[in-house]
C-alpha cells in the first residue's frame, strides 16, 4: 500500500516547520522566526491514530516577491501540492489575515484537493479573537491550533487522516498465498536508469525511457516471471522537470520512492556506477532497512564508468565508507543499456527472497546463542550480570528473533549488533535486515538460575 502524502502549505513564517516537527516527533525541519527559512522540502513517515502517511514540509508560497529564489520555492511547493492526497493550509493567527493568505487559499481551492484550513499560533485565551477575521475567507471549516503549544492538533489530524486506508498487516509466510508475486521496487535518484533496467529485464520496451529526469510520473507495476516464480516489478515515480526546479525534483522523487517501499518486498536501489554514493541514495537504503525490506544496491551504467580506469577503486572506497554496518546488502554492477550484470541481478533477487523467508529451528539457534555469548559475553551492566537463556524465531520477511534474558533493558546496542553479525555468520541472511527482540523470561520458563 502506497502511503498517502500530506503537504503543509502556507505563506512564509506561519509555523509550517513547527507543525511538521510536532507531527514527525523529531526536529527534522529547521525552525526560526525568519520568513523563508524553509527553502527545501522536508519529509518524514508519520503515524497518527493508527494511520500511516508521508508528511512534507514546504517552503513559504509567496505572491509578493518575484526574485529567482522565490520562484524556485514556489515551484517546489506546487510539486508537493500536485502529489498530495491531503493539504494542510496553515495561516498565522497572531499575524492576522494577510493578502498572501488569500492568494494561497484561492490557489488551493483551484486544485480540487482535500484541503484543511488551520489558523496557527492560537492559545486558549486568544482563540476567538484571533480566529474571527479568517472566517472572511469563506472556507467550510477552520481549525484553531498552536503547533508550538500542541493545542488543537489532535482534532485537526483526526479529520485529515479519517479517510486514509488502514495499514496492511505484515503477514508471516504461513498466512501468505504461495502464489503471491514478489514485489520488487526499483528506486533511486532521477535519471539513474530505473525504467531502462525494467525494460532490459522484460526484454521489450514496456516503459517510457528518456534522458530527462522525471519521465516516470507515477509508480508503474509490471508483472514478470523469474524461474517460474511470479514477480511484480515496480518502476517508482519521478516528476517532470519544470523551470529551474531540478534540485527540488530529487526531493519529491525520494518521497515517491519511499511510498513505493511501503508496498514492496525487495528494493533494488540503483546508483550510477561512476558517481559517489549520495545522501539521497543512503536515505532510501536506510528507509528500506527501517521498513524491513530486502535491499540490493545495483551500480548501473557500468559501461559508461569503465572509461575511467580508477572508477572501481573509488566506488569500492566509497562503499566501504558509506555502507559501514550495512555490509549485508548485496552490491552488483550492471548496465541496463547493454544487459551486462542483469543475470547477477536475477540471482540476487532469488537469493534475497530465499533469505527473507529463511526460518531457523530453535535447537540450532540456542547453540548459536550459547557459542556467541561464550565467545564474547555482555559487558558488565551494574552489579547484576546479564544472562541469556534461549531464543526463537517468530517471524520472517524480515527475520525476527526473540532472545530471552534476565535484563532486557540493559542490553547495549553494540551487543545487539554483535549478536546479529554472529547470526549472519551461521546462516545466510544477505539482502535482508534482521530484528532482535529482547524479553524477560516468564516465571513458567524452565531451568531458572
Amino acid at each position: 500500500m502506497t502511503l498517502p502524502l500530506i503537504a503543509i502549505v502556507g505563506r512564509p513564517n506561519v509555523g509550517k516547520s513547527t507543525l511538521f516537527n510536532r507531527l514527525a516527533g523529531k526536529n527534522r525541519a529547521l525552525v526560526q522566526a525568519t520568513p523563508g527559512v524553509t527553502r527545501d522540502l522536508h519529509y518524514a513517515p508519520v503515524e497518527f491514530a493508527g494511520k500511516r502517511f508521508m508528511l512534507v514540509d514546504t517552503g513559504g508560497l509567496s505572491t509578493e516577491h518575484t526574485d529567482a529564489l522565490t520562484h524556485e520555492v514556489n515551484l517546489q511547493v506546487e510539486f508537493a501540492i500536485e502529489e498530495a492526497a491531503a493539504i494542510i493550509c496553515l495561516m498565522d493567527g497572531r499575524g492576522g489575515l494577510n493578502p498572501e493568505d488569500e492568494d494561497v487559499v484561492d490557489k488551493l481551492r483551484r486544485t480540487k484537493k482535500n484541503v484543511f484550513w488551520a489558523v496557527n499560533k492560537i492559545d486558549a485565551a486568544s482563540l476567538e479573537s484571533l480566529t474571527f477575521e479568517f472566517f472572511r475567507l469563506g472556507v467550510e471549516k477552520l481549525y484553531s491550533i498552536s503547533a508550538r503549544e500542541k493545542i488543537g492538533i489532535k482534532a485537526l489530524m483526526e479529520d485529515v487522516v479519517r479517510e486514509f486506508p488502514e495499514p496492511e498487516s505484515e503477514s508471516d509466510e504461513e498466512h501468505e498465498s504461495a502464489e503471491r508475486p514478489v514485489r520488487v521496487a526499483f528506486v533511486g535518484v532521477p535519471n539513474v536508469g530505473k525504467s531502462s533496467s525494467i525494460n532490459r529485464i522484460l526484454g521489450e520496451k514496456r516503459l517510457i525511457v528518456s534522458d530527462l529526469p522525471g519521465t516516470t510520473r507515477d509508480a508503474i507495476d509490471v508483472p514478470f516471471d523469474l524461474d517460474g516464480k511470479p514477480y511484480v516489478l515496480i518502476d517508482t515515480a519521478g516528476l517532470r522537470r519544470k523551470g529551474k526546479a531540478g534540485k527540488y525534483l530529487e526531493k519529491l522523487t525520494a518521497i515517491k520512492a519511499l511510498q513505493a517501499l511501503d508496498r514492496t518486498d525487495i528494493a533494488v536501489v540503483l546508483h550510477e556506477a561512476g558517481q559517489p554514493i549520495t545522501d539521497q541514495t543512503m536515505r532510501i537504503i536506510s528507509y528500506a532497512e527501517e521498513r524491513g525490506r530486502g535491499v540490493i544496491l545495483a551500480l548501473n551504467k557500468v559501461d559508461l564508468a569503465k572509461t575511467d580506469k580508477k572508477w572501481r577503486r573509488r566506488i569500492e572506497d566509497d562503499l566501504h565508507r558509506r555502507l559501514s554496518g550495512l555490509e549485508w546488502i548485496p552490491v552488483i554492477t550492471m548496465s541496463a543499456r547493454t544487459g551486462e550484470g542483469i543475470q547477477d541481478l536475477f540471482s540476487a533477487l532469488s537469493e534475497v527472497r530465499e533469505n527473507q523467508l529463511r526460518r531457523l529451528q530453535t535447537g540450532p539457534l540456542n547453540r548459536y546463542l550459547e557459542g556467541a555469548v561464550a565467545h564474547h559475553g555482555h559487558p558488565s551492566a551494574g552489579s547484576k550480570p546479564v544472562k541469556f537463556y534461549y531464543m526463537s524465531q517468530i517471524k520472517v520477511r524480515p527475520p525476527i528473533f526473540v532472545v530471552f534474558t534476565n535484563r532486557p533493558a540493559a542490553i547495549h546496542f553494540a551487543y545487539r549488533r554483535y549478536l546479529i553479525n554472529r547470526l549472519r555468520d551461521v546462516a545466510s541472511f544477505d539482502g535482508t535486515p534482521i530484528r532482535l527482540i529482547f524479553k524477560g523470561r516468564q516465571r513458567s520458563d524452565p531451568d531458572k538460575t
